[in-house]
C-alpha cells in the first residue's frame, strides 16, 4: 500500500500551525508520507507578519519522506487554494490527505486514512473518508457509512474529485428540483441548503459546503468514524469559518481504528438517525439563544 499524499494549507497562524505539525509527526507514517503545504498570500497588510512568521515554520519541517512547499503570490482565499491543490495533487497521486492548520491529528490518524483509502479504492459507491466525529455519540459504530461529508481531516481519490462541482447555482437548483432540501439538511435540523445558497449570494466562499452537495447529489457516501482521530482547535476566532465557542469539541481517540470494509455499501440509517439528534439538540432556536447568553456573559462576542 503506498501511503497517500498529505495536503496541509496554511496561512496566518503560527500556534496553530506548529500544533497541527507536532501532532502529524506523532503519527509513525508520517516519515513515509510526501506533505504538501500551501501558504495562501497575506489578504492584507494586517495578516502579512503572520503570514510570513507561518512561512519561516513551514520551511523548517523535517520528518516526512518529501516535503513540498507552494507559497501563493496573491491571496487566493480557502476555498481557491483547497480546490487547486486538491486538484493538482490528486490528478497526479490518485487520492490525497487533506489537512487545515487547525486540527490536531491523533497518532493513528495516518494509518486509519490510508487504510480507508486502501480499503475503498474500488467502491464507487464512496468517494470520501472523513475521521473526525463531533457528534460524541456513543451508540455510533467505529466506522460507518453516510450521505454527508465534513471537511475536518478527510480524505479522497481521483475517481471520487471528478464529480465536484464548484457552481453553486446549480448544485443548489437541483437540490430544489428533486425536492430534496428536507434530507440535505438532515430533516430540517441543520441549514445546509441556507449555507449553499448564501454561497451562491456571495455571502460565503465555502468550498465544503460544494464538496458536500456535489457526492449528495451523486448519491455517494462517506467513510466516517464514530470515535474522533481529529479535534479542530481553530474554534477562537482565528479561522475564515470557525466563530467561537465549544460546539463541535471532540476528544481524540488515541487507539487504532480498524477499517473493514462494509457490506452491504449503504447509508447507516441508524448513524443518520445520530446526527439528526445532534444538530436538533445543538441548532434549535433555543439552543442558540442559551449559548450567545452564556459567550456574552464571559465576555465573548464572537460569533
Amino acid at each position: 500500500m503506498e501511503t497517500a499524499p498529505i495536503l496541509l494549507f496554511v496561512y496566518n497562524r503560527p500556534a496553530h500551525t506548529c500544533r497541527t505539525l507536532k501532532a502529524l509527526l506523532h503519527n509513525d507514517l508520517s516519515a513515509q508520507s510526501d506533505l504538501f503545504v500551501y501558504s495562501d498570500a497575506a489578504r492584507n497588510e494586517t495578516d502579512r507578519s503572520a503570514v510570513e512568521e507561518v512561512r519561516h515554520i513551514i520551511h523548517g519541517i523535517t520528518g516526512f519522506r518529501t516535503i513540498h512547499i507552494t507559497e501563493r503570490e496573491e491571496n487566493q482565499g480557502l476555498a481557491r487554494n483547497i480546490i487547486d491543490g486538491v486538484t493538482s495533487v490528486v490528478n497526479r497521486y490518485g487520492k490525497v490527505i487533506v489537512l487545515e492548520d487547525d486540527l490536531v491529528v491523533a497518532p493513528h490518524f495516518l494509518q486509519f486514512m490510508n487504510d480507508a483509502l486502501y480499503t475503498y479504492r474500488d467502491t464507487p459507491q464512496v468517494g470520501h473518508i472523513q475521521a473526525c466525529d463531533f457528534t460524541n455519540d456513543t451508540s455510533l459504530p467505529d466506522t460507518f457509512l453516510i450521505k454527508w461529508t465534513g471537511s475536518w481531516g478527510w480524505g479522497t481519490w481521483k475517481r471520487a474529485w471528478q464529480l465536484f462541482n464548484p457552481d453553486g447555482k446549480a448544485l443548489l437548483a437541483e437540490i430544489q428540483r428533486r425536492n430534496l432540501t428536507y434530507t440535505f439538511d438532515f430533516d430540517g435540523k441543520y441549514g445546509y441548503t441556507r449555507m449553499l445558497r448564501r454561497q451562491t449570494e456571495g455571502k460565503n466562499n465555502s468550498w465544503a459546503i460544494r464538496w458536500n452537495a456535489s457526492l449528495f447529489l451523486n448519491n455517494v457516501l462517506s467513510l466516517n468514524v464514530g470515535r474522533s482521530l481529529v479535534q479542530n482547535i481553530g474554534f477562537d476566532g482565528s479561522g475564515t469559518h470557525c466563530g467561537s465557542g465549544n460546539l463541535y469539541h471532540s476528544g481524540l481517540c488515541m487507539e487504532r481504528i480498524h477499517v473493514e470494509k462494509i457490506s452491504p455499501v449503504e447509508e447507516n440509517m441508524k448513524a443518520r438517525a445520530a446526527y439528526v439528534r445532534y444538530y436538533a439538540r445543538t441548532n434549535s432556536f433555543m439552543a442558540k439563544a442559551v449559548r450567545r447568553l452564556k459567550r456574552t456573559l464571559k465576555g465573548d462576542f464572537g460569533a
